[in-house]
């Protein structure tokens, strides 16, 4: 995995540092080491450094800039060294890569029922792209307020799955308050990322943990039981009881790159837990005789959903999210 240091080569005037707090697209909110805020942008020759990226700086970058003369506003000269970083597959361009947030201690992923939807698919990649990344994550249902019996039947099951592979879930209301302490512990002191679909309640929740944030919320859409992307793009706000939370636009859909086929099993907590008993060491989990990950979906050990999450992320599947048998 490449860790990328990014470091232009012209005259410094005064090489301020600070922390990328929100970014727009082409302007970046930067906090320097005294709390102060400056807009700043990058140069063109910035995208021209190898990097296959919509966005070469991210929400989270630890950066040093220069101020521009006689402006407010300030130019990135240098992008230290990135300890992790988010990505998800540029929706226009399919070799490039988006990334979501970088420098996370922590990761949501919140997931609904219904209301919209959250899918096996969805939270596999999801999972799979944070282990790939080395970034700790926990599965957050929400609204279990507003589930009916077949609801918390579908999220016992998934509970039950989840917890079973190591991931941490936590049940959650932000309109009832309903376990937001044991969230809130979670971040003290971290940086700690919100993603999800839209319409699952990142920012109603975020403004349920700190009220000072008030972060704009939308209802669904009753038509296409989808959010209305309120959070357009990802901000870090300082949390009044320690830390930070980066509150991330919703992701539709969560496709995998940047990632060797042969190590894609790796990023499967409990494939990567049995994969010495395979035969063969480069073993796909495919056609390959004597794998224990087929023994174990053949015994229940591993879920057939997962499975089959693998079998679409190895077959380049991004574009259609479908449970698992």
């Amino acid at each position: 995995m490449c860790k990328y240091s990014l470091i232009l080569t012209f005259a410094q005037y005064n090489n301020m540092k600070g922390i990328v707090i929100k970014s727009t697209g082409s302007w970046y909110q930067v906090e320097n080491e005294e709390n102060q805020m400056f807009e700043c942008r990058i140069p063109g020759k910035f995208r021209l450094q190898g990097i296959k990226s919509t966005n070469p700086v991210a929400v989270g970058d630890l950066v040093e800039f220069d101020l521009e003369k006689n402006k407010q506003t300030g130019v990135i000269k240098v992008i230290r060294d990135r300890k992790n970083y988010l990505v998800r597959k540029s929706v226009n361009l399919s070799k490039r890569i988006h990334i979501i947030a970088s420098n996370v201690d922590l990761a949501f992923l919140l997931i609904t029922i219904d209301n919209p939807r959250t899918h096996r698919a969805f939270i596999d990649r999801f999972l799979s792209s944070t282990e790939a990344y080395g970034i700790e994550t926990v599965l957050v249902f929400n609204k279990i307020d507003t589930y009916n019996e077949k609801a918390r039947a579908e999220k016992e099951i998934l509970i039950d799955l989840y917890s079973s592979i190591g991931y941490q879930c936590i049940e959650v209301s932000a309109l009832e308050k309903i376990n937001l302490d044991l969230i809130k512990d979670l971040m003290k002191g971290k940086v700690s990322i919100f993603s999800g679909h839209s319409g699952v309640g990142k920012s109603t929740l975020v403004n349920s943990i700190d009220s000072k944030l008030d972060i704009k919320t939308k209802e669904i859409s009753e038509i296409h039981q989808q959010g209305k992307h309120t959070t357009t793009f990802a901000e870090m706000h300082k949390l009044d009881f320690g830390g930070y939370i980066i509150d991330t636009p919703g992701i539709k859909g969560f496709g995998i790159i940047d990632l060797e086929e042969n190590e894609i099993g790796d990023y499967f907590k409990e494939f990567f837990k049995i994969k010495g008993q395979c035969k063969f060491h480069n073993c796909r989990h495919i056609n390959e005789p004597k794998c224990a990950i087929k023994d174990g979906l053949e015994t229940g050990i591993i879920a057939k959903s997962r499975y089959k999450s693998y079998l679409q992320i190895i077959a380049g599947d991004d574009e259609h999210y479908r449970d698992g048998v």
